[in-house]
């Protein structure tokens, strides 16, 4: 059975068909997912932020050759660190695939903000600025 597939199975496993079916969560632990690797790799949150701005300011592209792209710079991005993707989607599968771990992720999924992109209730970070006030006779 090939990867994807197995991957849908855990899914289908862990959580009901509504949120395995739902595209916008998908999107965003996605997006979480690839920040955190890039994240790790020395990115930094303005790279990123520039990169949101400059993506977001052009049309959307099409679906299948946006995933092509998504595989062949992973691909490249391993390569440059000396990461073997297959070695490590095996090993993440593996690990949460582990009936403790699935338990963790259910609960981290009940609990999280409905209709949010943030994975759980999280505190304003500190490298954010605080929001402006105001004047009050403004």
């Amino acid at each position: 059975m090939n990867y994807q597939k197995r991957v849908l199975n855990w899914l289908t496993a862990c959580f009901s068909m509504e949120i395995c079916r739902d595209v916008t969560e998908r999107n965003h632990r996605f997006l979480e997912e690839a920040l955190e690797l890039v994240q790790s790799t020395g990115c930094t949150a303005s790279e990123a932020h520039q990169l949101v701005d400059y993506v977001f300011g052009r049309p959307p592209g099409e679906p299948f050759q946006e995933i092509g792209g998504v595989k062949v710079t992973l691909s490249a991005l391993c390569s440059s660190i000396d990461q073997d993707e297959d070695l490590a989607a095996e090993a993440e599968l593996t690990r949460i695939s582990a009936p403790a771990v699935m338990e963790k992720i259910r609960a981290r999924q009940a609990a999280k903000p409905k209709h949010s992109p943030l994975p759980e209730r999280t505190a304003r970070p500190a490298s954010s600025p605080p929001a402006q006030q105001k004047n009050a006779t403004t």
